[in-house]
C-alpha cells in the first residue's frame, strides 16, 4: 500500500479545507482592510459620504495617525502595556517556578488553577473586577473595616493595568512553566556547589537558560495588551483611553473605516517588529551572528 505521506490526494484532502477557511475568514478580510487603510471616504455631491469609499487614494490615513493626539495615545498604550507585561513577568515567574518544583501529584491541579480563568468569559471577569474595585466594592469594604478609604479605584490607569495583568497572567505563566520544566536542574546544583549564592544562581544561570520562555511570555502578553479595548473601556473609561479603544470607535461610532484600518495595521506592523526581534534574540542566544 502506498505511503499516505507520499499520496498527493491525502495532502489535498487534508489541506484544502483549512486553506479555504483561512482564505475566506482571514486573508480576504485582512486584505480588504489593508486596501481600506490606503483609502478615504468618497465625496458625493460635494458632501463626504458615510457609506461610500474612494479606494487606494494615498497614505493620508497613516500620516494622520502620526498626529500628536494619536501619538500620545499610542505612547500611553505602549507604557501601560509594558508595565502590565512587566508586572505579569514578576508575578508569573515565581508562580511557574513553584509549579515546576511542586510535587508531581500537585502539578496538574496547580496548572488547572492557572488556566481556570479561560473557562469564564472575559466580559464576566471584567465586570467582576468592577464589583471588586468600585467605591462600595469588596476592597473598599475591607479597607473600611480598618478605617481606611473609600478610594477611587476605577476609571483610572491603575484599574486598567490591574485588569490587564489579571486577564493576561496565564499567557505569561504557561510559557515560563514549559521552559522551566525542561531546565536541567543539575546546572542550578552545580552553581550552588561552586559557591554561587541563590541570587547569583538565579541571575546568571536560571534567567539566561529560561530566556526563551521569558521572551515568548512577553510577546504573548504585550501584544494583546497593546490592542486591548474591552478592559480599558470598562475599567478605565474616558480617563484611560488606549489605542485599541480609538480603533474600535473608528469602526463603530465614527464610521471611519479607512483610518481605523490604518491604525490597526500600524499595530500589526509593531507586532511583526516584535516577532522579528524575538527571532533575532533567539538566534543570538544560540550563538548565531546576525
Amino acid at each position: 500500500m502506498e505511503n499516505w505521506k507520499q499520496n498527493p490526494r491525502v495532502f489535498w484532502t487534508l489541506g484544502i479545507p483549512p486553506s479555504l477557511w483561512l482564505l475566506a475568514f482571514f486573508i480576504i478580510p485582512l486584505g480588504f482592510l489593508f486596501v481600506m487603510s490606503f483609502s478615504d471616504k468618497a465625496v458625493v455631491d460635494g458632501q463626504v459620504s458615510i457609506t461610500d469609499y474612494a479606494y487606494l487614494t494615498g497614505i493620508t490615513n497613516y500620516i494622520r495617525a502620526f498626529d500628536p493626539l494619536y501619538l500620545g495615545i499610542m505612547w500611553k498604550s505602549v507604557w501601560i502595556s509594558a508595565l502590565a507585561t512587566a508586572l505579569c513577568l514578576l508575578t508569573a515567574y515565581p508562580i511557574a517556578f513553584g509549579i515546576c518544583f511542586a510535587k508531581d501529584k500537585w502539578k496538574p491541579l496547580l496548572l488547572l488553577l492557572v488556566v481556570l480563568p479561560f473557562w469564564i468569559n472575559l466580559l464576566i471577569r471584567t465586570y467582576a473586577l468592577i464589583a471588586v474595585f468600585r467605591t462600595q466594592g469588596y476592597v473598599n469594604k475591607i479597607l473600611g473595616v480598618v478605617g481606611l478609604g473609600p478610594y477611587e479605584m476605577l476609571y483610572n490607569n491603575f484599574a486598567v493595568i490591574f485588569g490587564l495583568v489579571y486577564v493576561y497572567m496565564p499567557f505569561m505563566v504557561l510559557p515560563l512553566y514549559a521552559t522551566i520544566e525542561r531546565l536541567d536542574k543539575s546546572y542550578l546544583e552545580a552553581s550552588l556547589d561552586l559557591g554561587g549564592s541563590q541570587f547569583q544562581t538565579f541571575m546568571r544561570v536560571t534567567v539566561p537558560l529560561t530566556m526563551p520562555g521569558i521572551i515568548s511570555g512577553i510577546i504573548l502578553v504585550f501584544i494583546p495588551c497593546l490592542g486591548s479595548f474591552l478592559t480599558p473601556d470598562l475599567l478605565g473609561g474616558a480617563n484611560a483611553l488606549m489605542i485599541g479603544n480609538v480603533i474600535e470607535r473608528q469602526f463603530k461610532a465614527a464610521n471611519d473605516w479607512p483610518f481605523g484600518s490604518a491604525l490597526s495595521f500600524l499595530l500589526m506592523y509593531a507586532t511583526f517588529g516584535a516577532l522579528a526581534l524575538r527571532y533575532l534574540l533567539t538566534l543570538r542566544s544560540k550563538g548565531v551572528d546576525v
